[in-house]
Order: structure tokens, then C-alpha cells, then sequence
């Protein structure tokens, strides 16, 4: 149980310190709040979708390990699942939708026929639990995805199959945004590349420009709806090129007036992503933040609060672009609970976005402005020892959500009362 007492001490030491640096603890916690982190639907259910009965991940560069036990197998386990995360967090949250989690109600329903109606209980199910939706269309796992290319393709036929694929995508995310209130980001990424080196990259590039063309030639309200564009370093099966690249999207979506997916998973090992930030938000309207951690070749582990995801939640702060960045989490993990796996990485994320509003970032930036590197190096050092881990355990107690580790019991409980009845893989 939670000792409020104590809680309101720490916090109450804490805000004295932080307060020496002329930071207020309530601000950064109101700016806190406004954070809504998109959680990502393919983490409870190892990216299957509920297409129809036999649906299971086949392709497209995507390979989820593990096979712990309470996966969800219905859309009701999943919203049952999303529910429970949701009540371990504090802050409001969102749910970020694939095509394939359709409510297709046993129907074989192919991927250029979806519409608003197979997801109107998604809709439905968000407004009465005040949970946002976003959304992607699903371009992998799928017959005419089998060769490696989909919006690129050379086959006109699959290229206009999955092109209308993503328009109808666009149509529904809208409705989700019109209907919640809030806009929806429709998040495009195809696994289009070639495993061997290709000699024609120019003409898929040039496919694939013209597809996002016609999908993007119908207008919503960006009340509704914003447009996102996710690239890739590589994937399996596209380890020699890639055609939806990073440097391809970030040049349409500057042209265009789009936001680039950054996908902190989707960069060369010894990237520091967070310096991309300043420099993307000079040329485009925002940001789609996908958070993941990349171990090696993989880059969907469970976000950890490290230095990169900090330094990524200090350069949105700093830049004061809070307003034009959303926050999602892109991972998936089967090894170990997949509810304590949302809790963690959503839980460190706030935490990093939180360690970046707690910065004194006026006092940094006169240091540096004076040439006052030795002061400033000192001040950040210093920083990291600050308690900001009180300030969020005072944020989740004030919501009465569990504080510290505190929610991994609650973890267990759901996993003895609810995951276990649901048996193994």
C-alpha cells in the first residue's frame, strides 16, 4: 500500500530542491499531464489482429520472440488488457490501432474493403473510456505483400490494391479523430525494400511517390486527421535497401506538409536520435514519436529509461515543441508479461519526458551562451542525481495510481485472476 505521508515528504523535499534552480515541480507536472502517450495495440497480442480466426503474423520484416502465457485473443481480452495498463498509469492515454484489429465479427474481410464500420466499437469503446485512438494501415502479413513490395510495387494491380488499402485507412483514422474530438494520426509504413542489392532503386522510389500522391489527393480537416510518414534503417528481408527510407519521407512530408514517424528503433546503431529532432522540426509540421529500444539488430525491445530516450524527451522540451510532437510506444515483447512490458516502457517514457521538464534549462542556456561549458557540464552532471523519481511518485499517488514499484503487484494479481485462464500459445 501506498504511504501517502511519506510520498507527500519526498515530493515536499523535492520540490524545495528543484526549486534552488528556479524549477517548479507542479508546472512540470502539469505539462506532465498533458502528454497523452499513444500505446501501441500489437504488444498484447504478439501483433496477430483479428482479420479472421487463423490470423498470425506472416512477413514483412517483423518477428516477435517469446511465448509467455495470457496473450489476448479477442478483441475483448485486448480492451480488457489496454484497460488494465491504463489504470497502472498515471495521465490519460491513447490507443494506437493497426488495420488488422478490426471488429470484423468472424467475416473475411480483405484489406481494401475495411471501413469506419469495422471499427465503430473501437470508437464507441474510446469515447465512453476517454481513450484517443490512432491508427495504421497494415501493409504486411498479406498475400500481395509476399514479394516484398506493396505502395512500391511494379504489379500495378497490388500497387492499387494497397493504395486503396491506405486511403480507406486515412477515412477511418478520420472519423476516429472527428468523433473523439481530437485528431487521429494515421501512421503509414510498408515493409517495401530488397534483401539483396537492388539495381532499380529510383523507379520504387518514384512508385512510391506517386501512390503517397493519389492517397494523400483527398483532403480531411487537420482538426481530424494528421498524416505521418514512418521510414526504416533496414528490416528482415530488406537488409540491402530500403525504399520508404528515412531521408525519402522526411523530404515528402517537407514538401507536403506531413509528419515524419520518428521511430527511435529505425536508425544506425550509433545514431543519437534525439539530435535529429531540432533539426526535422525546422522542415516539417511535427512529429509521430514512435519509442522503442534497439539491442543490436532488433528494435522493438521494451523502452528502459537510458540516456537516449532522455536526451530524445530533452530535445522536444528544449525546443518547446511539446505542441508539435505525439508521443507513442513501438514494441513488442513475448518473453516475459506483456502487461508489465506497457507499464515499464510507458512508465519510463513519462519518466524521461518528466527528468526533461524538471531541466534548468534557462540557467543551462545562459552558461552556454557565456561560454560557460565547465558550469554547464557540471549542472547536468548534477541533474541526474536530482530526485525526480519523488516528483513522479507524487503524480502517480495524486491520481491514485500505484507509485514506484508498487504496480508490479497488481501486475501479478491480473496476470493469477485474468492472463492465466487464458493458457499458453
Amino acid at each position: 500500500m501506498m504511504d501517502l505521508k511519506k510520498i507527500e515528504s519526498a515530493y515536499s523535499d523535492a520540490r524545495n530542491r528543484y526549486a534552488q534552480f528556479n524549477v517548479d515541480t507542479d508546472e512540470a507536472i502539469r505539462k506532465l499531464d498533458s502528454i497523452q502517450l499513444s500505446l501501441h495495440c500489437w504488444q498484447g497480442d504478439d501483433v496477430a489482429g483479428f482479420e479472421h480466426p487463423d490470423s498470425s503474423l506472416s512477413g514483412g520484416g517483423i518477428e516477435v520472440t517469446g511465448n509467455y502465457p495470457g496473450r489476448a485473443r479477442t478483441i475483448a481480452e485486448l480492451r480488457e488488457d489496454i484497460e488494465k495498463v491504463c489504470s497502472l498509469l498515471p495521465g490519460m492515454q491513447r490507443l494506437n490501432l493497426h488495420a488488422i484489429y478490426g471488429d470484423f465479427g468472424g467475416k473475411k474481410v480483405d484489406r481494401d474493403q475495411i471501413g469506419v464500420e469495422h471499427f465503430q466499437s473501437w470508437i464507441h469503446w474510446g469515447k465512453e473510456r476517454g481513450i484517443g485512438l490512432d491508427f495504421n494501415p497494415t501493409c504486411f502479413s498479406h498475400p500481395f505483400a509476399a514479394d516484398g513490395f506493396t505502395l512500391s510495387s511494379k504489379d500495378r494491380r497490388r500497387r492499387e490494391f494497397w493504395i486503396e488499402h491506405v486511403r480507406r485507412s486515412r477515412m477511418i483514422a478520420a472519423e476516429m479523430g472527428r468523433a473523439m474530438g481530437n485528431p487521429s494520426v494515421n501512421n503509414i509504413w510498408i515493409p517495401d525494400g530488397s534483401k539483396d542489392t537492388p539495381v532499380d532503386r529510383f523507379t520504387h522510389r518514384a512508385l512510391l511517390k506517386e501512390a503517397l500522391d493519389e492517397i494523400f489527393r483527398e483532403n480531411f480537416p487537420k482538426e481530424h486527421l494528421i498524416d505521418s510518414l514512418e521510414g526504416k534503417l533496414f528490416g528482415i528481408g530488406s537488409e540491402s535497401m530500403v525504399v520508404g527510407s528515412h531521408e525519402f519521407y522526411l523530404g515528402y512530408a517537407a514538401r507536403n506538409g506531413k509528419y515524419v514517424c520518428v521511430d527511435t528503433g529505425h536508425y544506425h546503431p550509433t545514431e543519437e536520435i534525439g539530435d535529429k529532432i531540432s533539426s526535422i522540426l525546422q522542415f516539417v509540421d511535427g512529429i509521430m514519436l514512435h519509442v522503442s529500444r534497439g539491442v543490436r539488430w532488433d528494435s522493438d525491445h521494451v523502452v528502459i529509461l537510458n540516456d537516449q530516450v532522455r536526451l530524445l524527451a530533452e530535445e522536444i522540451v528544449r525546443a518547446k515543441a511539446l505542441d508539435r510532437v505525439r508521443v507513442g510506444l513501438d514494441f513488442f515483447d513475448a518473453s516475459i508479461n506483456r502487461i508489465g512490458a506497457y507499464v515499464v516502457g510507458a512508465r519510463a517514457t513519462q519518466t524521461a519526458f518528466l527528468c526533461a521538464l524538471l531541466e534548468p534549462t534557462e540557467i543551462l542556456r545562459t552558461y552556454e551562451e557565456e561560454g560557460k561549458y565547465f558550469e554547464r557540464l557540471a549542472l547536468l552532471e548534477a541533474m541526474k542525481a536530482m530526485p525526480f523519481g519523488a516528483v513522479y511518485d507524487y503524480y502517480c499517488a495524486a491520481q491514485n495510481v500505484p507509485a514506484g514499484a508498487e504496480y508490479v503487484a497488481e501486475v501479478q494479481k491480473y496476470e493469477a485472476e485474468v492472463l492465466a485462464g487464458r493458457g499458453g500459445m
